[in-house]
């Protein structure tokens, strides 16, 4: 295993990007990167040597699209909590979590403030977002657009920012509402095993969201959307068996999904667990699953683990994952990971955090 330098514009708002990463996608010499406490999308460029991604830029997604919720007081414009990327059909798909949060208590907070912390839950409508974004090939690399020549189109058409989420009809925790699965856990937060998104895979009109929570016994969820165009910017849930969706139930041995990414037909899944806790850490290959025609529950047989990822005491969990070409050039895709809590190691610069470069395993290996 090996690394990888990450390296960002050195400015007061780099330290909240590199200490927050929750997905990536590489793309050729451009690797996409979403953070959980920013609303913007980065991207950065691997050096000629191959020994560095670095030119960043960032693209805020309000730039493209109206975000639903206003800013605070203060201006600051609440967080996306973008926990899954891809790249298809000439656009940059994003999701944010959906999740609700649960504050946070600190070693030096009094009883009565710990008290009142773990009872206030917030929502923030910019969270439930599954937006596209067109992407336009320039001469400086490719860069995020309110619209772009549609690539695969011989008449002119164009390609146009859009979402699920920008108004709460089309928001997807509303058709959950009503499930007797996931239904349940709408209103509980993401670190109580509640409703988290945390992966994202696009294959051809099939979108599949994979959720950290709720593990239901044991199984994870991967969720099978299709959308279409609506008014202005809004995508809608188009029509699937009857219903809006897809759910996919999955022995990953009680873990959640942390991350995705497709590989052809198959899926490759990050896991890890749904609480606030270490490991472990594990990647899955779900074969075919590309394929299936309906809702499938997949188990444990029928899933092959293909890797097992180290974790620390506290920090360093893997959080995302992307194939990409081997920098040594030996032809074979690797993983790409970027962490969590990332361990001090990884920050040898203030602008710069380490990724793991991860050999996969020969197939069936």
């Amino acid at each position: 295993m090996g690394t990888v330098p990450i390296r960002f514009v050195d400015d007061d708002a780099v330290m909240d990007i590199a200490e927050s990463l929750s997905t990536l996608r590489v793309d050729g010499r451009h690797l996409w990167l979403g953070g959980d406490e920013t609303v913007t999308i980065e991207r950065l460029t691997l050096s000629p040597a191959g020994d560095a991604f670095a030119g960043h830029v960032s693209f805020a997604v309000g730039d493209f699209l109206p975000l639903p919720e206003p800013p605070d007081e203060h201006g600051v414009v609440p967080e996306i909590d973008i926990e899954g990327l891809d790249l298809a059909g000439g656009y940059l798909w994003f999701t944010g979590s959906h999740a609700r949060t649960r504050k946070r208590v600190r070693s030096d907070h009094a009883t009565e403030t710990a008290l009142a912390r773990l009872a206030r839950v917030s929502n923030n409508a910019n969270r439930h977002l599954v937006g596209r974004i067109p992407i336009l090939d320039t001469e400086d690399g490719p860069v995020l657009a309110a619209t772009a020549p549609d690539p695969t189109s011989d008449s002119g058409a164009s390609l146009t920012a859009a979402a699920l989420g920008l108004s709460k009809p089309t928001r997807l925790t509303r058709a959950l509402r009503d499930d007797p699965h996931l239904g349940p856990f709408l209103r509980i937060p993401s670190k109580d095993n509640g409703l988290d998104i945390e992966g994202l895979a696009v294959v051809g009109e099939r979108i599949y969201l994979g959720l950290r929570g709720p593990v239901l016994r044991g199984w994870a969820v991967v969720l099978e959307l299709r959308v279409a165009g609506s008014d202005g910017q809004d995508l809608v849930l188009a029509p699937l068996d009857g219903g809006s969706y897809r759910k996919h139930f999955l022995d990953l041995g009680g873990l959640g999904v942390r991350d995705m990414a497709a590989h052809g037909d198959d899926l490759l899944l990050l896991t890890g667990p749904t609480m606030d806790l270490d490991g472990p850490v594990r990647v899955y290959v779900w074969r075919g699953a590309a394929q299936a025609e309906t809702s499938v529950v997949v188990h444990d047989k029928e899933i092959e683990k293909i890797l097992d990822i180290p974790y620390g005491d506290g920090l360093d969990h893997a959080e995302g994952i992307s194939l990409m070409p081997d920098p040594d050039g030996s032809g074979q895709d690797v993983l790409l990971v970027i962490h969590d809590s990332p361990a001090p190691a990884r920050r040898r610069h203030r602008h710069e955090i380490l990724a793991d470069i991860v050999p996969l395993p020969p197939a069936g290996g």
